[in-house]
């Protein structure tokens, strides 16, 4: 049982720093502009993922609900 708490935690460390990166693309993308050398085209890639959700309609809402959802249920282990 001690390794998969361990592997939980490696899991949410490794989401955290995700977010955390997607975070500083998007805030270097609108202070730097769309030619960030170190960070590719982050903002575009987030703007296309919600028009494409957008485009599903109730799918695309349903599938947001449950990624959003994903997110708020994980603990910090």
């Amino acid at each position: 049982m001690d390794f998969i708490n361990t592997v939980k935690g490696w899991i949410g460390a490794l989401t955290e720093l995700g977010l955390m990166l997607i975070a500083l693309g998007i805030v270097a993308g609108l202070l730097v502009g769309a030619n960030v050398p170190f960070i590719p085209a982050v903002t575009a890639n987030v703007i296309e993922f919600v028009k494409t959700l957008g485009a599903n309609g109730l799918v695309g809402l349903i599938a947001l609900g449950f990624i959003l959802w994903l997110f708020s249920n994980r603990s910090a282990a």
